[in-house]
């Protein structure tokens, strides 16, 4: 009797094994292809811009012929998006821990009014204007951070109020008032440093072109190599998870919005070499390109996912189509029209992508 049940057992135990490993078997052969793609696209969210932008330039290059692709109008294309770049940058930090910053452009814009102001109003050394612009920039993203973080007010509702405050508060403290390019390259032509032209060949860059890829490359470096870098992803993906692992949630999103703050500020003195002059009307659509620029380029909306490498990308996708459908001589309107189908597209793939990989 003992035998015939330690073999009845052993018997049991080969059968699970062989349906374990039927299972397994199973679960191995039933991915199908679409989900390795679909997988694919979840660890690497910056492919698909990467495509889309590849697949653009080569349909207007086949379009347009040898002229699109010269490298006058190449680099075209960067001087474009140069600004975008750097507001597109502040807005993929704050995107990234599942907020929303639509004062990104308005803070911009009064970071470049008070470093002319403060230069040619108040007489202060163009180096102590652009500092206090730097600090205006990043007053505002501390005040954000603060609201969101500590009085935990939604991020929509919060930066909503600041874009209408720093929007007043830009057209009232400069009085309208554009200050010219000829007066800047008189008396402060530091405030134009990023609109130094780069020459190589036929090539046209400036200086705020360059720097605009090396800080997203530095910022690329900075999310996905250092503790900080993972506690922003770590609290778009889940805050309370974040926290019981003893991530400081709060100083985590004080920072994200401070950092935003800051880099809005570089890019308001960027846009004075952008465009020349100090404008309180400059950049007022910034705020809508950059979350264009940040949802093509394949970073959730909820939070958690995405490369910074992917904004580029979008922003790059923009500024090919803005610059193909000139050359082609269509009406502006098309561009607008392919950029919302893009948007939608993008975040219709973001659903896909994260409904496959739970």
């Amino acid at each position: 009797m003992p035998e015939t049940t330690n073999k009845t057992g052993q018997e049991f135990e080969q059968v699970l094994d062989q349906s374990a490993t039927d299972v397994a078997s199973f679960e191995h052969t039933k991915r199908s292809n679409l989900e390795h793609v679909q997988h694919m696209l979840h660890s690497n969210p910056a492919a698909v811009p990467l495509v889309v932008l590849v697949l653009s330039l080569v349909i207007f290059g086949a379009i347009i012929g040898t002229k699109f692709f010269s490298p006058f109008a190449l680099t075209l294309i960067l001087q474009q998006v140069a600004v975008v770049g750097f507001v597109g940058a502040a807005q993929t930090l704050v995107i990234l821990t599942a907020g929303i910053d639509l004062s990104v452009g308005a803070i911009m814009v009064l970071s470049s009014v008070v470093m002319g102001q403060f230069t040619f109003r108040y007489g202060f050394p163009v180096e102590i204007a652009i500092l206090c612009g730097f600090l205006v920039g990043g007053a505002c993203g501390f005040i954000n951070g603060a609201l969101i973080a500590l009085v935990r007010l939604p991020p929509f509702i919060v930066t909503l109020g600041m874009w209408q405050i720093v929007l007043a508060s830009n057209f009232l403290y400069s009085a309208n008032e554009t200050i010219r390019s000829q007066d800047i390259s008189k008396a402060a032509p530091l405030l134009q440093l990023f609109g130094e032209k780069i020459k190589i060949g036929g090539a046209v860059l400036t200086l705020g072109v360059v720097t605009m890829v090396l800080l997203v490359l530095v910022l690329h470096y900075i999310l996905n190599h250092t503790s900080w870098g993972r506690h922003v992803y770590a609290v778009g993906d889940d805050p309370e998870a974040a926290q019981l692992a003893g991530v400081r949630v709060k100083r985590t999103l004080i920072s994200v919005y401070v950092c935003a703050g800051l880099i809005c500020a570089l890019a308001g003195w960027v846009l004075i070499g952008r465009i020349g002059s100090v404008s309180p009307t400059a950049g007022q659509f910034a705020n809508i390109e950059s979350i264009t620029a940040v949802v093509i380029g394949g970073i959730s909306l909820f939070g958690g996912r995405g490369s910074i490498l992917g904004m580029m990308f979008g922003a790059l996708i923009v500024g090919v189509f803005s610059l193909g459908l000139r050359m082609i001589g269509t009406d502006p309107q098309w561009t607008y029209f392919l950029i919302g189908v893009l948007i939608i597209s993008a975040v219709a793939i973001d659903q896909w992508i994260r409904k496959i990989s739970v």
